[in-house]
């Protein structure tokens, strides 16, 4: 009985050792997980891309890692997401810089911290300036390509008569494989939402009947404007003449009426021509927007500013002479238009477009 007893003895003592060991060899196994977690992966110097595809898991990532070199313990990695509960990691293009940690890796992972592109539309633009624009991006996928307008403007989900003027003039970001068609919905709920808000809290007695005809005017606006602060100057001017049923007679519209036969120049049979957008030969505002109105313009065209000046001409400096008579202005021509500095501008530099209202 007595062997019996010491052989037990011996046993649990046995088993309490190879316990312990086990419990160090864990021990020095766990601290060895978590110094790895944060030492610094195998980048290149100039960091690293990697492109997770949609439904592609960690499993991939980490294999493709391993594969290039950058990543020693791919299953360490995926045994430290299940530690973690990061189920999910986006899809995506990723860049990591040299001194990412595969800790910092699933975190960026999990995070859906992708690369991010952008894009600027600059105010002034034309639909047809945006989608050229949007087409010269490689790392947008092009759905409206070849597309018909109508088609468009389905893909667009804009319920408009027209397209023109109805994204807000910004820089936006966008991840690899966005498309063109989300970034402009961007752009067009950031204009919606603009005009409303500035709808919302317009001068009184202005001359439109909807927020679509104040946008109308804020790209005319946009497209006169030679220095900035004069927007709500000209915006005046244009404001006084529909209310006094005057023409806007304004040359921008007949510009953008012209389309592709425009070659930088107009002349008087331009502007006798007829076209919907010809202000010098119809009454009120053209049937649509002819421009990117900025965020100023907008506030303008609902913000006019006071006074009696009928007219203004661009004098040569970037700045506009404002006339309240015809007389005033036509002295006003003589002197800044018909003898012209070589160094004569319209607007400060660059020169997109030569603005003279008669």
């Amino acid at each position: 009985m007595a062997s019996l007893m010491a052989f037990i003895v011996k046993l649990l003592r046995l088993l309490v050792a190879f316990l312990l060991l086990g419990a160090i060899g864990a021990g020095i196994a766990w601290h060895y997980f978590q110094s790895w977690l944060d030492v610094p992966l195998f980048l290149p110097p100039n960091g690293y891309h990697v492109e997770l595809k949609s439904g592609q898991s960690l499993g991939h990532v980490a294999t493709q890692m391993a594969t290039e070199g950058v990543l020693d313990y791919p299953h360490l990695l995926k045994l430290y997401a299940r530690l973690q509960s990061a189920h999910k990691i986006h899809a995506g293009e990723y860049f990591f810089a040299v001194g990412t940690t595969p800790r910092q890796l699933l975190a960026k992972l999990v995070r859906g911290d992708v690369v991010l592109y952008q894009v600027t539309l600059l105010e002034g633009w034309t639909y047809a300036q945006v989608l050229d624009a949007l087409s010269k991006e490689s790392h947008l996928e092009h759905k409206l390509r070849e597309k018909t307008p109508e088609e468009q403007k389905r893909l667009l989900g804009i319920n408009e008569s027209h397209l023109e003027g109805w994204f807000f003039p910004d820089t936006y970001s966008f991840s690899r494989n966005s498309t063109d068609i989300g970034l402009l919905k961007q752009a067009h709920q950031k204009m919606r939402d603009f005009l409303e808000q500035e709808w919302a809290g317009r001068a009184e007695n202005l001359p439109y009947k909807t927020p679509y005809e104040a946008l109308i005017m804020a790209s005319i606006v946009e497209r006169e404007t030679g220095h900035h602060s004069e927007r709500d100057q000209i915006a005046g001017v244009f404001v006084r003449r529909l209310q006094r049923g005057m023409k806007l007679q304004t040359d921008p519209t007949v510009i953008y009426g012209m389309g592709d036969a425009y070659q930088g120049r107009i002349f008087r049979k331009h502007l006798q021509q007829p076209t919907p957008y010809n202000t010098y030969v119809i009454n009120g505002l053209p049937p649509t927007p002819i421009a990117l109105p900025s965020a100023a313009s907008i506030k303008a065209a609902l913000h006019p500013a006071a006074g009696n000046a009928l007219y203004f001409v661009a004098k040569g400096d970037g700045t506009s002479e404002f006339s309240a008579s015809l007389e005033q202005h036509n002295a006003a021509v003589r002197r800044y238009q018909l003898k012209r500095r070589s160094d004569y501008r319209s607007a400060p530099p660059p020169v997109l477009l030569e603005s003279a209202t008669p």
